[in-house]
């Protein structure tokens, strides 16, 4: 285990409007306000599509499963995540009337009615993600 300690700074509240791509208009957010580190705190919106991957493995190499779900609406009802150094993982919880989803989000989750998310900035981070000896993206001391 390893941890990271950091200040809590500046909280972003983000609309994300009909037509955007979720992960595009954060990627976007970082590079308009040259945020490096933070936590993604939460997340609500509609999808007309959406795109997760989630391991399917126990064993290294992980394998990972792509789900793509169009025309499909769609209720994000879970957004958490980590910025380190500019990078984004971020994972979430989307469901329909049947059925929830989970997993890393991927680029392809466009907006239906609405998005909201809350970021929030850790000014003195001192971490990123680099991947380990098994290829799986880690946390690590800068």
């Amino acid at each position: 285990m390893q941890y990271f300690k950091g200040t809590a700074g500046t909280i972003y509240t983000i609309r994300i409007n009909p037509d955007e791509d979720l992960l595009g208009s954060i990627e976007k957010f970082v590079e308009e306000t040259g945020l490096k580190h933070g936590v993604i705190v939460t997340g609500i919106a509609t999808f007309k599509n959406c795109e997760l991957h989630m391991v399917t493995t126990t064993t290294y190499p992980p394998v990972n499963y792509y789900d793509h779900m169009p025309n499909e609406p769609l209720e994000l009802s879970a957004l958490s995540g980590v910025i380190a150094d500019g990078d984004i993982h971020m994972h979430m919880v989307v469901s329909n009337r049947k059925v929830a989803y989970s997993g890393h989000v991927e680029h392809g989750c466009t907006v239906l009615y609405l998005c909201e998310v809350v970021i929030m900035e850790i000014p003195d981070g001192n971490f990123r993600h680099a991947l380990d000896e098994n290829n799986v993206k880690q946390l690590e001391a800068m």
